[in-house]
């Protein structure tokens, strides 16, 4: 616990240093938030402070995220500063209550009495402008503190049932040390259904057992309900939604033809670390499952969960096959990727799908160990980049280093303020490509986008050229970032203003002469900074010109934001660093 409460803050002082005007509660909220992000119990998680105290009525939030589909809103709830200590019954109620007072708040306007300009409002105003199509509220208290408290009662609110959802320090301990990033999911068929008859194959190989069954339709959308996108952790991709050809004839079977569903539909592969079996006069039947995963079908899955809540599609007549492949739980790293990538697909799968087993990300990491970054003017000491693959790599890799000296000559190897993830090579790349308004979107769609979109397209595995430019691209983006904080101090919209201005400056010069300088100088030119510092102003005006309901969170993540950007004229610093470094 003292080293992961130790790593936590050093986590939180990185975030402090990144994000002007943030508390410590909101990096706690942050570096906490990716932690729930990696395991797929949330899918995102937006940093939005904001309380309103007026007694028993008090409203607080720390952040929220709605789900891609529209259904699912979560808020997130926060009590930080406890540092270990337990927190009583009272504490965690109240700020549940507090989280709902605020959903109820945004449903009847409150947004209309706050300050337009602030991320609080489009907070507030998105909320209620999707309200009528929630299906559920799920509220997630984080806390460094610690808790005894089990069970957490169901609510409602206009008949939307409100899950609760507690993370003490404790909890999250054991999510990020347990040496896989998801907490496993139980399943017990006979609590939520009836046991499946099923059909055992015979065991050939000593390592993994299969066997075979049918899943009623209303069942596994039931199953996603309850877990939501952390069902499909380690599926290849995320669920497409209904826009692909696949996934809308899904949806015209289960409209049209509900009880041809099981000859037209391929079924769902899935993998376990256990099942629980019991032996009949009639057959053998499954009673529970641990560790669930569906590896290929998320599909199918997905849009049975989505035919049923957003359409009120009967599933009543839907059987889906399932083919359940239980694995030794050390084995599990090593055949699942095998097992997704061979199942029979119902679309193709790229290589690049594979995200942090990809060989574009291991070729990265490898990048990452060997390049070394020039010595900074002034400077005879040179270090590396370091590429994390995976969350918690960093820390992991310098744990290792036993001793004192050790630890300090990893530290001047890898000093942590040059450390990077997926998520952020995803912003980076994406920046200077010109499309801020992808990058908008917040960083897992962002790296979803980057994946399916950028690394699939060949040649999709980086060489030396490739991790330097990157690197540059990261230092221009921060550096950046840090110039345009100090020109508005306090002010809203840092990361939009910085990832659409970076991108604008990209449309304007030879970039690739200016990463280049930006990578042998490993910070910024002057006649750079005076040209980010220059495009600034105008595209903060532009982003919070937003039209029609002026919300600048959404108008941000418009293509058509991008091109008012781009209509903003090129000034004397752009053209000078144009014609300084991109001839």
């Amino acid at each position: 616990m003292q080293e992961f409460a130790i790593a936590l803050e050093q986590t939180i002082e990185d975030y402090l240093g990144r994000e002007p005007g943030w508390l410590r509660r909101d990096a706690f909220v942050r570096a906490a938030g990716d932690y729930l992000v990696d395991d797929g119990t949330l899918e995102d998680v937006e940093v939005c402070y904001f309380a309103h105290p007026a007694g028993r009525s008090r409203m607080e939030v720390a952040g929220y995220s709605v789900s891609d589909d529209g259904h699912v809103l979560d808020l997130v709830s926060v009590y930080y500063g406890e540092h270990g200590q337990t927190i009583s019954r009272d504490q965690v109620r109240r700020r549940f209550n507090w989280a709902k007072l605020f959903a109820a708040a945004c449903r009847d306007g409150h947004h209309l009495r706050m300050e337009e300009s602030s991320p609080q409002f489009d907070m507030a105003q998105d909320i209620h402008a999707r309200w009528k199509n929630f299906g559920k509220i799920r509220i997630f208290l984080l806390t460094d503190g610690r808790s005894t408290l089990q069970d957490l009662p169901s609510e409602e609110l206009d008949g939307v049932p409100i899950v609760h959802n507690l993370w003490d320090i404790e909890r999250l301990r054991r999510l990020v040390n347990s040496g896989r990033q998801e907490e496993p999911i139980f399943v017990s068929f006979e609590e939520l259904a009836n046991p499946l008859p099923c059909l055992p194959a015979p065991r050939l190989a000593g390592d993994y057992q299969c066997l075979l069954t049918l899943i009623p339709g209303k069942l596994l959308a039931d199953i996603y309900e309850l877990h939501g996108s952390k069902l499909l952790q380690r599926n290849v991709r995320a669920f497409l939604q209904a826009k692909g050809k696949v996934n809308k004839n899904i949806n015209e079977t289960i409209r049209k033809s509900a009880d041809r569903f099981l000859a037209y539909n391929n079924g769902i592969s899935a993998t376990a670390t256990g099942v629980t079996l019991e032996q009949r006069e009639n057959g053998t039947y499954l009673l529970d499952i641990s560790d669930l995963q569906i590896v290929n079908g998320g599909q199918t899955t997905a849009s049975l969960h989505n035919a049923a809540m957003r359409d009120g599609a009967d599933l009543s007549q839907i059987q889906v096959p399932m083919k359940i492949t239980v694995v030794q739980p050390d084995l599990l790293d090593q055949l699942v990727p095998y097992i997704s990538r061979y199942a029979n697909s119902q679309n193709s799968i790229n290589e690049a799908d594979f995200e942090a087993n990809s060989p574009f990300h291991v070729e990265l990491e490898r990048a990452s160990r060997s390049v070394w970054a020039p010595a900074t003017l002034g400077s005879t000491r040179q270090s590396r980049w370091y590429y994390e693959r995976v969350r918690g790599q960093y820390n992991v890799d310098r744990a290792r280093r036993h001793t004192t000296a050790k630890k300090k000559s990893f530290d001047e190897e890898y000093p942590r303020g040059q450390r990077f993830a997926k998520t952020d090579a995803a912003k980076y790349d994406l920046t200077f490509r010109q499309l801020p308004h992808v990058v908008s979107l917040g960083a897992q769609k962002c790296f979803h986008w980057w994946t399916m979109n950028v690394l699939s397209v060949p040649p999709s595995v980086p060489d030396e050229s490739y991790f330097k430019a990157l690197v540059a691209k990261r230092i221009l983006f921060e550096h950046g970032r840090a110039d345009i904080r100090k020109l508005n101090p306090g002010a809203g919209y840092l990361a939009n203003v910085t990832t659409y201005t970076l991108a604008r400056l990209a449309a304007e010069v030879d970039l690739d002469d200016v990463l280049a300088t930006v990578w042998r100088k490993q910070g910024l030119p002057d006649s750079v900074r005076q040209a980010v510092a220059e495009l600034s102003r105008p595209v903060r005006q532009v982003l919070l010109a937003a039209p029609g309901s002026g919300n600048v969170t959404e108008w941000c993540k418009k293509e058509d934001c991008w091109k008012s950007v781009l209509d903003i004229p090129g000034g004397s610093s752009l053209l000078k660093v144009a014609r300084r470094l991109g001839q």
